[in-house]
């Protein structure tokens, strides 16, 4: 994703003053990263939150595309309220995504209308993505669950997988199932499955551009801003 975000952010005509890893954390503290505008997070659950600290230490704003990390969420906005600085999350950037985020929602709050109809999700990566469920599914499956009072939450689709319940929030749990193939970048598709038919919807990267493009375009959106903002602010969802 770094490589594929470089290319992209110099194809827009940015510059690229700092490239940030594990070998060289130090470089935080660099004049040339505290000339950065915008950083864009993309590492591990493990490192994120560190990474997102520095640079608010530097006076730098984030946008960040890790996932898996969201229960330090407040260090963060707290962080990001000392520094008088910006920042924005979303667990997928893809424009792609984001539009079929709107959809699923959309559809959902249609269906509360419809008991006939049950939700489930499947979500497909490739062999290297070793979390499950995906981030964008979660996000998804919270998003729908909110959209819709028969739904109360998540649940994956195995013995002894994670789920999530709203709290107080009585109702069917959305089941999710995951694989693992190749070198998918992501596929999502939510069925609504009623005892006479189902609609489905589903949304396939072709690749890892779409990815990149909207963490460039977050980016160049949170340069001039403060605070925590969300990638629904950015679309205008």
């Amino acid at each position: 994703m770094g490589h594929i975000i470089e290319k992209i952010a110099l194809g827009r005509g940015h510059e690229v003053v700092a490239i940030i890893d594990k070998d060289n954390h130090q470089d935080f503290d660099t004049d040339a990263f505290r000339s950065a505008e915008c950083a864009i997070e993309f590492s591990t659950p493990a490192t994120a939150v560190d990474n997102i600290l520095a640079s608010f230490a530097q006076g730098v704003p984030v946008v960040c595309g890790s996932t898996g990390w969201l229960d330090k969420l407040p260090v963060v906005e707290d962080a990001c309220a000392t520094a008088d600085s910006a920042f924005m999350f979303a667990s997928n950037f893809s424009v792609g995504v984001n539009i079929f985020k709107a959809v699923n929602r959309y559809l959902s709050g249609i269906m509360a209308a419809f008991p006939q109809y049950s939700p489930e999700m499947e979500e497909v990566h490739h062999i290297h993505k070793l979390d499950h469920p995906s981030g964008t599914a979660i996000t998804l499956a919270e998003e729908l669950a909110d959209a819709n009072p028969r739904v109360a939450g998540w649940t994956e689709n195995e013995p002894d997988g994670k789920s999530f319940r709203i709290e107080d929030k009585e109702g069917e749990l959305l089941p999710i199932s995951h694989r693992r193939e190749g070198e998918v970048p992501g596929i999502h598709t939510i069925t609504w499955d009623s005892p006479v038919d189902y609609i489905s919807i589903t949304h396939s990267a072709k690749n890892r551009e779409g990815f990149a493009l909207g963490a460039v375009l977050a980016a160049e959106w949170l340069a001039t801003r403060k605070g925590v903002h969300t990638i629904d602010e950015m679309f205008n969802f």
